[in-house]
């Protein structure tokens, strides 16, 4: 509530108790008053901070971006022989036997950036666990949804490992942005015997190669070693890496 002085600033002839009530013209004088004290400075911020944050703040970024940074700044987009396919910092899913296989994705049919989002599962969810399956009762709609027990059996199966195999959580785990274009060195490891049959090469060779595209920590502190499985499958090809 106002008290007597700002009452009286904004209706100077007007009495505080009541028995004297303001013209339209000391109204209309009032409510001018308050516009101009409460009701435009809050609109000029409003406008100034939406210029400041929504215009300049990212001309600078991209007048800073593009000629410093211009690979990253466009998409870290690889091309090879001239055409995209691909980007570093996104994920695509890979099924031939013949490549490394990305972490499970929940982001809509598996690694869409337009859906990018994680499970919401608690480590203690029934559903997380054993998954769910399809409800034959809507035949156009697909409810189905593997959980970790499932992704460990086919994992331990297309890799011809044995039934109790220890595996790293990235093998059968969900990224929370359902994008994550690595997997842990380990989990390549364990793939590197199925790489091998495929392509009849030595799995030292492939080992090599998981090696040579091992990412470290960044400054030796920050994060966990990882490999970039879209770079790692176009070295199993043979393919040279242009990034534009």
């Amino acid at each position: 509530m106002r008290n007597e002085s700002e009452v009286r600033s904004l209706f100077p002839n007007a009495t505080v108790d009541g028995h004297r009530s303001p013209n339209s013209r000391e109204m209309a004088s009032g409510w001018a008053e308050v516009v101009r004290r409460e009701l435009y400075p809050a609109i000029a911020f409003t406008v100034t901070l939406t210029i400041a944050t929504g215009v300049l703040f990212p001309l600078l970024i991209w007048a800073i971006g593009q000629p410093l940074f211009p690979y990253q700044a466009n998409g870290s987009i690889v091309s090879v022989d001239g055409k995209k396919i691909g980007s570093e910092i996104i994920g695509q899913v890979f099924t031939s036997p013949r490549y490394f296989h990305p972490r499970p994705s929940a982001a809509g049919s598996g690694y869409d950036p337009l859906a990018t989002s994680g499970t919401n599962l608690g480590p203690t969810s029934k559903k997380l666990y054993e998954g769910i399956l399809d409800d034959p009762a809507t035949p156009d709609v697909d409810e189905s949804y593997k959980g970790v027990a499932t992704l460990t059996k086919e994992y331990r199966e297309e890799n011809e490992l044995k039934p109790d195999a220890l595996l790293p959580v990235d093998a059968v785990t969900r990224s929370s942005s359902g994008l994550d274009p690595h997997i842990s060195p380990r989990n390549a490891e364990l793939q590197s015997a199925r790489i091998a049959r495929e392509r009849r090469m030595k799995e030292e060779q492939v080992f090599a190669l998981i090696s040579k595209f091992t990412e470290t920590r960044f400054l030796g502190i920050f994060g966990e070693p990882r490999v970039n499985v879209l770079k790692l499958n176009l070295a199993l090809d043979g393919k040279e890496i242009q990034e534009l």
